[in-house]
């Protein structure tokens, strides 16, 4: 019989990857998502689009119209599924856009990550559990640390920092956004039922995961809402930091990736920082140039002094842990073929 994979936020940027990844593994894919990306953003940030993508093209998909919030309705899924892996990407992801809604943001991050943890467990707890978790459960500690400032980005001045940031870095007394703190909560709660329970339970606490099915808007997703704003002359706004803030990027296909060798191998209650790591690492200037150099089409922007509430003036993951637990997996894609994609995608798009 084929396996069966639960993706939650399957129309979504790393849900859909997933689903295509394991859908080519001969998978059965099962997707759960209530298309809640609009109501957070608005018609720009729809993925019905990419829902349509999915049912036209994978070899065996069942899309399940749930909110996880509904926590009955959850609890019967899982049990009549019965899956043998959960990956659980749906998520409220914005901390600009959660200050707006704190009950929404904390009760789809927190609560719905609660709710797919005791199904899971009530259903089996030998059954891989994936959490898409995030950088910002370090809130603005890395702020904090000792930076240089470059011609045109902050960088790291302390040698232990060379590499980014590692797992043990703190998580405690700083500013987080609402977002940060409900996304924690569930992140802690992952490791619990790991540790308390023995499930094969992962966090992993992405930097900036991106794609070419990425639905980017202003409040989320940095890398595709600059190119389309690029694309279609809109203006761009830099938040702070005089535009040299870094972040790293990776690709949705290697986040991906990594699910798949953790579901082939899991560990119970572990932590993984995921992101494209220095090398794939830029600040805001940095890739209006290179997006530039690609679209020949010079960007609109406009800069404002006021950073956003909670922030990284500069992140970038220590990819150390997971390369040394996992040595099948590394990355795959870099920075500027991320971008030539997501270019292609948004021209596609355009075009329709």
């Amino acid at each position: 019989m084929k396996k069966k994979i639960l993706i939650t936020g399957s129309s979504g940027l790393i849900g859909s990857e997933v689903a295509k990844f394991f859908d080519a593994k001969n998978w059965d894919v099962h997707g759960l998502d209530n298309n809640q990306r609009e109501v957070f953003f608005g018609t720009n940030g729809s993925t019905l689009w990419n829902l349509k993508h999915l049912q036209q093209t994978l070899k065996s998909f069942t899309h399940h119209e749930l909110d996880i919030r509904h926590r009955e309705a959850i609890i019967k899924l899982v049990n009549d599924l019965k899956p043998d892996a959960i990956v659980h990407t749906a998520a409220q992801p914005s901390h600009d856009l959660a200050a707006k809604i704190p009950f929404d943001d904390f009760d789809t991050n927190a609560v719905g990550t609660f709710n797919l943890l005791e199904a899971t467990r009530q259903c089996s707890c030998n059954i891989p559990f994936v959490f898409l978790s995030t950088n910002k459960v370090y809130g603005d500690a890395p702020n904090y640390l000792n930076l240089i400032e470059n011609e045109t980005r902050w960088d790291y001045q302390d040698p232990q920092y060379f590499n980014g940031i590692n797992e043990k870095f703190q998580i405690d007394q700083c500013k987080h956004s609402l977002f940060g703190a409900s996304k924690l909560a569930a992140d802690i709660s992952v490791q619990e039922y790991g540790q308390y329970f023995n499930m094969p339970t992962v966090c992993l606490r992405g930097g900036c995961l991106t794609g070419p099915s990425h639905s980017g808007v202003e409040l989320h997703g940095f890398l595709s809402y600059i190119i389309k704003c690029n694309l279609e002359h809109i203006k761009y706004t830099i938040f702070g930091y005089k535009g040299k803030q870094v972040r790293d990027n990776i690709h949705s296909y290697d986040v991906s990736n990594f699910i798949y060798q953790f579901i082939s191998n899991p560990k119970s209650g572990q932590v993984y920082n995921i992101g494209g790591g220095k090398d794939n690492s830029c600040s805001i200037l940095e890739v209006i140039t290179i997006i530039q150099n690609i679209t020949h089409i010079k960007m609109n922007f406009e800069y404002n002094e006021t950073n956003r509430i909670g922030d990284h003036i500069c992140y970038y993951t220590d990819l150390t842990k997971i390369k040394n637990d996992y040595t099948n997996w590394d990355i795959t894609i870099s920075l500027e073929e991320t971008i030539n994609q997501i270019i292609e995608a948004w021209q596609q798009r355009i075009k329709k």
